[in-house]
């Protein structure tokens, strides 16, 4: 299964892209891909949050990724 990732603010900084694009097994849920991720960037467990959204919808833990389906990683941000 080939999914794309996009990353914007600190996430983007992490991959060292703001592009990404994985293989993963089918049946992977969110959850499976937060910990792989954290796994290859150890520096994403640092955040304080980071919210997922797949195909513009934000997701919970839970949500099965398919084939195909653009993740967004999208850190905590702050205004001044």
């Amino acid at each position: 299964m080939k999914t794309s990732i996009l990353a914007f603010g600190i996430a983007k900084d992490i991959l060292g892209n703001n592009r990404l694009s994985f293989e993963w097994d089918a049946g992977t849920s969110v959850k499976d891909f937060k910990k792989a991720l954290i796994q290859k960037y150890p520096d994403f467990e640092k955040l304080a949050s980071l919210n997922i959204a797949v195909n513009t919808d934000y997701v919970d833990d839970d949500f099965q990724l398919s084939n195909l389906d653009e993740v967004v990683l999208i850190p905590p941000v702050s205004g001044g």
